[in-house]
Protein backbone atom coordinates (compact mmCIF):
# COMPACT_ATOMS: atom_id res chain seq x y z
CA UNK A 1 0.00 0.00 0.00
CA UNK A 2 1.35 3.31 -1.24
CA UNK A 3 0.17 6.34 0.22
CA UNK A 4 -0.01 9.78 -1.22
CA UNK A 5 2.17 12.16 -2.77
CA UNK A 6 2.66 14.42 -0.47
CA UNK A 7 4.16 11.56 1.52
CA UNK A 8 6.70 10.77 -1.36
CA UNK A 9 7.68 13.94 -1.91
CA UNK A 10 9.75 13.93 1.42
CA UNK A 11 13.37 12.67 1.32
CA UNK A 12 14.20 10.10 3.73
CA UNK A 13 17.51 10.13 5.05
CA UNK A 14 18.38 6.79 6.20
CA UNK A 15 22.11 6.13 8.26
CA UNK A 16 21.57 2.11 8.66
CA UNK A 17 19.06 -0.50 7.21
CA UNK A 18 18.79 -4.45 7.44
CA UNK A 19 16.15 -7.38 7.76
CA UNK A 20 14.93 -5.92 11.22
CA UNK A 21 15.90 -2.32 12.10
CA UNK A 22 15.79 1.05 10.39
CA UNK A 23 17.50 4.04 11.56
CA UNK A 24 17.32 7.46 9.59
CA UNK A 25 16.92 11.30 10.60
CA UNK A 26 13.30 12.80 11.17
CA UNK A 27 13.08 16.28 9.80
CA UNK A 28 12.21 19.44 12.27
CA UNK A 29 8.57 20.04 11.17
CA UNK A 30 7.36 15.87 10.06
CA UNK A 31 5.75 13.91 13.16
CA UNK A 32 6.83 10.79 14.25
CA UNK A 33 3.64 9.15 13.93
CA UNK A 34 0.07 10.50 13.31
CA UNK A 35 -3.13 10.09 13.41
CA UNK A 36 -4.15 11.92 10.30
CA UNK A 37 -3.83 10.47 6.91
CA UNK A 38 -3.94 13.89 5.57
CA UNK A 39 -0.77 14.59 7.51
CA UNK A 40 2.61 13.48 6.62
CA UNK A 41 4.56 11.35 9.21
CA UNK A 42 7.89 9.35 9.42
CA UNK A 43 5.67 5.90 9.92
CA UNK A 44 4.28 6.30 6.58
CA UNK A 45 7.02 7.78 5.11
CA UNK A 46 9.12 4.14 5.99
CA UNK A 47 6.64 2.10 4.69
CA UNK A 48 6.42 3.83 1.70
CA UNK A 49 10.22 3.18 1.63
CA UNK A 50 9.32 -0.73 2.51
CA UNK A 51 7.14 -0.89 0.23
CA UNK A 52 9.10 -0.22 -2.63
CA UNK A 53 12.00 -1.65 -1.75
CA UNK A 54 10.22 -5.06 -0.83
CA UNK A 55 11.52 -8.10 -3.00
CA UNK A 56 8.57 -8.89 -5.38
CA UNK A 57 7.27 -5.45 -5.02
CA UNK A 58 4.75 -5.31 -1.75
CA UNK A 59 3.29 -2.27 -2.97
CA UNK A 60 1.66 -4.26 -5.72
CA UNK A 61 0.18 -6.58 -4.06
CA UNK A 62 -1.50 -4.57 -1.72
CA UNK A 63 0.63 -5.36 1.47
CA UNK A 64 1.29 -2.79 3.94
CA UNK A 65 4.41 -3.88 5.53
CA UNK A 66 4.92 -4.76 9.28
CA UNK A 67 6.78 -1.24 11.12
CA UNK A 68 6.98 -0.64 14.93
CA UNK A 69 7.09 2.77 16.41
CA UNK A 70 10.29 2.13 19.40
CA UNK A 71 10.55 5.91 20.59
CA UNK A 72 9.20 9.15 19.34
CA UNK A 73 10.65 12.97 18.91
CA UNK A 74 8.66 15.94 19.11
CA UNK A 75 6.89 17.63 15.62
CA UNK A 76 9.49 20.13 15.91
CA UNK A 77 12.55 18.13 16.65
CA UNK A 78 14.98 16.86 14.16
CA UNK A 79 16.75 13.65 14.84
CA UNK A 80 17.81 10.01 14.60
CA UNK A 81 15.02 7.29 15.55
CA UNK A 82 15.09 3.54 15.07
CA UNK A 83 12.14 1.48 13.97
CA UNK A 84 11.62 -1.94 14.26
CA UNK A 85 10.55 -4.15 11.02
CA UNK A 86 9.83 -7.34 13.11
CA UNK A 87 7.73 -7.65 15.82
CA UNK A 88 10.42 -9.72 17.63
CA UNK A 89 13.12 -6.67 17.01
CA UNK A 90 10.48 -4.55 17.80
CA UNK A 91 10.03 -6.59 21.50
CA UNK A 92 13.80 -6.31 22.33
CA UNK A 93 14.24 -2.58 21.34
CA UNK A 94 11.56 -1.80 23.64
CA UNK A 95 12.60 -4.07 26.15
CA UNK A 96 15.95 -1.61 26.09
CA UNK A 97 14.28 0.80 26.52
CA UNK A 98 12.28 0.42 29.09
CA UNK A 99 14.44 -2.00 31.10
CA UNK A 100 16.88 0.10 33.34
CA UNK A 101 18.92 -3.19 34.16
CA UNK A 102 19.55 -3.63 30.07
CA UNK A 103 21.27 0.20 29.75
CA UNK A 104 21.41 -0.05 26.39
CA UNK A 105 19.23 2.59 24.97
CA UNK A 106 21.30 5.73 25.04
CA UNK A 107 19.77 9.10 23.93
CA UNK A 108 21.58 12.38 23.35
CA UNK A 109 20.42 15.66 22.26
CA UNK A 110 21.74 18.96 21.11
CA UNK A 111 19.74 22.27 22.56
CA UNK A 112 20.44 26.06 21.33
CA UNK A 113 19.18 27.75 24.62
CA UNK A 114 18.38 31.40 25.27
CA UNK A 115 21.38 32.09 27.94
CA UNK A 116 24.36 30.49 29.32
CA UNK A 117 23.30 28.09 32.22
CA UNK A 118 24.90 29.15 35.75
CA UNK A 119 26.80 26.05 35.67
CA UNK A 120 28.78 24.29 33.03
CA UNK A 121 27.36 21.18 33.58
CA UNK A 122 25.04 19.53 35.99
CA UNK A 123 21.67 17.01 36.50
CA UNK A 124 18.47 17.91 36.71
CA UNK A 125 15.51 16.11 38.18
CA UNK A 126 12.21 17.38 38.33
CA UNK A 127 8.75 15.77 38.64
CA UNK A 128 6.78 16.55 35.58
CA UNK A 129 2.49 16.29 34.95
CA UNK A 130 1.09 16.22 31.73
CA UNK A 131 -2.03 18.07 30.71
CA UNK A 132 -3.68 16.54 27.82
CA UNK A 133 -5.87 19.44 27.10
CA UNK A 134 -3.25 21.32 26.08
CA UNK A 135 -0.55 18.86 25.29
CA UNK A 136 1.82 20.28 27.30
CA UNK A 137 3.72 19.49 30.58
CA UNK A 138 4.88 21.01 33.44
CA UNK A 139 7.27 21.04 36.46
CA UNK A 140 4.82 19.59 39.50
CA UNK A 141 6.16 17.93 43.24
CA UNK A 142 6.31 14.66 43.66
CA UNK A 143 2.72 13.89 45.78
CA UNK A 144 1.25 15.33 42.55
CA UNK A 145 -1.60 13.02 40.56
CA UNK A 146 0.07 11.48 37.54
CA UNK A 147 3.60 12.91 38.46
CA UNK A 148 6.56 11.13 36.90
CA UNK A 149 10.20 11.33 37.70
CA UNK A 150 12.63 13.31 34.96
CA UNK A 151 16.04 13.20 34.92
CA UNK A 152 18.92 14.24 32.47
CA UNK A 153 22.35 15.66 32.11
CA UNK A 154 23.51 18.78 30.71
CA UNK A 155 26.90 20.34 29.71
CA UNK A 156 27.69 23.28 27.78
CA UNK A 157 29.31 22.26 24.39
CA UNK A 158 32.95 22.59 23.83
CA UNK A 159 32.72 24.60 20.67
CA UNK A 160 29.66 26.14 21.11
CA UNK A 161 28.75 26.16 18.19
CA UNK A 162 26.45 29.06 18.01
CA UNK A 163 28.74 31.28 19.43
CA UNK A 164 32.05 30.28 17.62
CA UNK A 165 30.81 28.51 15.10
CA UNK A 166 29.12 31.28 13.46
CA UNK A 167 31.84 34.29 14.30
CA UNK A 168 29.45 36.53 16.28
CA UNK A 169 31.96 37.07 18.30
CA UNK A 170 35.95 36.61 19.38
CA UNK A 171 35.18 37.46 23.05
CA UNK A 172 33.97 34.93 25.74
CA UNK A 173 30.29 34.40 25.80
CA UNK A 174 28.20 36.74 27.35
CA UNK A 175 25.71 34.95 29.98
CA UNK A 176 22.92 36.30 28.14
CA UNK A 177 23.81 35.01 24.93
CA UNK A 178 22.28 31.59 23.23
CA UNK A 179 24.47 28.25 24.25
CA UNK A 180 24.90 25.17 23.19
CA UNK A 181 24.20 22.23 25.62
CA UNK A 182 24.70 18.73 25.23
CA UNK A 183 21.87 16.60 26.82
CA UNK A 184 22.10 12.66 28.30
CA UNK A 185 18.11 11.93 28.97
CA UNK A 186 17.20 9.19 31.50
CA UNK A 187 13.74 8.72 31.19
CA UNK A 188 12.00 9.73 28.60
CA UNK A 189 8.98 12.10 29.39
CA UNK A 190 6.47 13.82 27.75
CA UNK A 191 8.54 17.27 26.47
CA UNK A 192 10.98 16.10 29.00
CA UNK A 193 14.14 18.43 27.83
CA UNK A 194 11.89 21.89 26.73
CA UNK A 195 10.10 22.05 30.16
CA UNK A 196 13.10 21.14 32.48
CA UNK A 197 15.37 23.86 30.23
CA UNK A 198 12.53 26.40 30.72
CA UNK A 199 11.99 25.54 34.67
CA UNK A 200 15.91 26.28 34.95
CA UNK A 201 15.64 29.13 33.13
CA UNK A 202 17.50 28.61 30.07
CA UNK A 203 14.30 27.75 27.39
CA UNK A 204 14.85 26.43 23.82
CA UNK A 205 15.24 28.77 20.87
CA UNK A 206 12.15 28.41 19.47
CA UNK A 207 10.16 26.94 21.40
CA UNK A 208 7.45 28.99 21.23
CA UNK A 209 5.32 25.92 23.69
CA UNK A 210 7.55 26.91 26.65
CA UNK A 211 8.40 30.24 25.91
CA UNK A 212 5.90 32.22 23.86
CA UNK A 213 7.43 35.60 24.75
CA UNK A 214 11.14 35.26 23.82
CA UNK A 215 13.03 37.70 21.46
CA UNK A 216 13.85 35.02 19.25
CA UNK A 217 10.46 33.69 18.40
CA UNK A 218 9.41 34.94 14.94
CA UNK A 219 5.43 35.29 15.29
CA UNK A 220 2.25 34.42 17.05
CA UNK A 221 0.92 32.47 13.44
CA UNK A 222 4.26 31.48 11.65
CA UNK A 223 5.88 28.09 12.45
CA UNK A 224 9.17 27.60 13.07
CA UNK A 225 12.34 25.19 13.97
CA UNK A 226 13.02 24.44 17.81
CA UNK A 227 16.56 24.36 18.35
CA UNK A 228 16.67 20.84 19.44
CA UNK A 229 18.34 17.69 17.93
CA UNK A 230 18.54 14.36 18.86
CA UNK A 231 21.75 13.86 17.64
CA UNK A 232 23.17 10.28 19.16
CA UNK A 233 21.05 7.23 19.38
CA UNK A 234 22.80 4.05 20.99
CA UNK A 235 21.20 0.91 21.76
CA UNK A 236 21.81 -3.45 20.67
CA UNK A 237 21.15 -4.70 17.54
CA UNK A 238 18.09 -6.62 18.38
CA UNK A 239 19.05 -10.01 16.86
CA UNK A 240 23.27 -9.93 17.24
CA UNK A 241 23.37 -8.12 20.30
CA UNK A 242 25.96 -5.82 18.54
CA UNK A 243 26.33 -2.26 20.22
CA UNK A 244 25.79 -0.09 17.63
CA UNK A 245 25.84 4.18 17.68
CA UNK A 246 24.22 6.61 15.13
CA UNK A 247 25.70 10.18 15.78
CA UNK A 248 24.95 13.38 13.68
CA UNK A 249 28.40 14.83 14.42
CA UNK A 250 27.73 18.46 14.34
CA UNK A 251 25.27 21.09 14.85
CA UNK A 252 25.16 21.88 11.36
CA UNK A 253 24.16 18.15 10.78
CA UNK A 254 21.04 19.42 13.02
CA UNK A 255 20.14 22.20 11.35
CA UNK A 256 21.54 24.59 13.32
Amino acid sequence: MLYGTQISIISLNILYEDDQIIVCVKPHGIATQSRSVAVPDMERLIKNHLCRSAPGNAASAGKEPYLAVIHRLDQPVTGILVFAKTKSAARELSQQLTDPKKAAFGKYYRALVEKRPDTDSGILEDYLCKDPQTNTSRVCSQNTPGARLARLEFHIAVDNFFHWGRGISENPPSPMEPTELLIHIFTGRHHQIRVQLANMGCPILGDTKYNPHSMWNVGKNSWQQIYLCAYKLTFRHPTTGKPMTFELKDARDCGF
